[in-house]
């Protein structure tokens, strides 16, 4: 039975991409499966998957210093007989493992120097500096490694002319987690949105929005604060009060709220980083039977005008967003007709089952016996 290490330093161990789909996904095709963490829970056993914990270390810095070396340290008393990694941080790792004759991936979530210009805490100098570094050592390790997957077709056709063995695997959602079934008749006056909060993801355009609204409808934001400093300053406006604040929620948290809404949001602003992204929640509200209402980015906007699955307004424009949301609080036949197009979408096209075929035949094209592997490390090496 061939064995899979998955390696990360920063996701937490039941992260969607990496444990909910990936590694239970291989272990369900025979394959040993190993996910690598870093977060001090222990380790554990999860659907046919072995958790392997080395210990959490705060602060970024520790993360990028001492957890990454305590995860190469893991990944090599483990011997997998593939490497996948989830991390930047650990590239310098998976470059020792193919020294060592071992087949490695390297799975890029994001286009990293593109998002290293959206670091707001960064200087415009710094940030070029910076982005225009790691795109250099990118091209240095990935053309090493065996293969890379990529979270978009956009970050694909980016590292293609790199590694030729690219292929995206898109974090689509999987269709049976989302209760697309829920009784319109039954949903809330609320919309919501699910994920990270910060000023980039729009959180203060939406809690002005909240103020702005003529409908009784609330914003429920399911997610934690990315800067307590953010939440305190929000929490002191007006439209504060129209928020349902349940906080972060797991799986079947998000898929409650869910359900009851009329409506999902994703209305980050048009950062580089997001312009070509796709995003994930986009597409589990979409999953779960309900419109989009999502920032006016040029693929976004193509996606749901193709499938009459939302509307698009203007991240920055509160009052956009507002009426977009009493529209579809005050015209639900359509929010509901909306909200099916976009789970049939999902249904036919935009789901995980055929990313993940694209995952197990990559996984089989790496496959080669030991003596191939050799040959591959010691290129590795030169």
């Amino acid at each position: 039975m061939l064995s899979i290490a998955h390696l990360t330093s920063a996701h937490p161990r039941r992260d969607t991409r990496i444990f909910v789909k990936q590694c239970r996904d291989l272990a369900r095709q025979g394959y040993r499966v190993t996910l690598v963490v870093a977060d001090g829970l222990g380790d554990e056993r999860d659907s046919g998957v072995h958790i392997s914990d080395v210990g959490h270390c705060p602060g970024r810095l520790g993360r990028m210093l001492g957890s990454t070396r305590r995860v190469l340290q893991r990944a090599r008393q483990i011997d997998a007989d593939i490497y996948h990694l989830h991390d930047p941080e650990l590239i310098p790792a998976g470059l020792l493992l193919k020294r060592l004759g071992k087949i490695v991936i390297f799975d890029a979530h994001e286009d990293l120097p593109v998002q290293l210009l959206g670091k707001p805490y960064l200087t415009p100098q710094l940030r070029r500096l910076l982005a225009a570094a790691c795109a250099i050592a990118l091209r240095h390790a990935c053309r090493r490694f065996d293969a890379i997957v990529a979270a978009t077709p956009f970050i694909r056709d980016k590292f293609l002319r790199i590694n030729p063995n690219t292929v995206d695997i898109n974090n689509y959602p999987l269709p049976g987690e989302f209760d697309a079934d829920a009784p319109w008749g039954e949903k809330r006056q609320e919309v919501c949105y699910v994920g990270s909060v910060s000023a980039m993801r729009g959180i203060g355009e939406l809690v002005e929005a909240a103020r702005l609204l003529q409908s009784p409808a609330r914003i429920t934001l399911a997610g934690r604060f990315s800067e307590v400093a953010l939440e305190n300053a929000l929490s002191a406006l007006p439209g504060w009060q129209r928020l349902n604040r349940p906080g972060h929620l797991d799986r079947e948290g998000v898929r409650a709220v869910m359900a009851r809404a009329l409506a999902g949001l994703v209305t980050l602003h048009p950062e580089p980083n997001y312009l070509d992204a796709l995003p994930v929640k986009m597409f589990e509200y979409m999953a779960a039977g309900i419109p989009v209402i999502a920032s006016d980015i040029p693929l976004w906007r193509a996606i749901i005008q193709s499938q009459q699955c939302g509307v698009c307004v203007d991240p920055r424009d509160p009052a956009a967003i507002a009426a977009a949301i009493d529209y579809f609080v005050q015209h639900p036949q359509i929010a509901q007709r909306m909200g099916r197009n976009g789970r049939r979408a999902i249904l036919e096209k935009y789901n995980w089952p055929a990313e993940s075929e694209k995952l197990i035949k990559l996984y089989r094209d790496v496959q080669a016996p030991a003596g191939h592997r050799q040959l591959a490390g010691r290129h590795g090496a030169s």
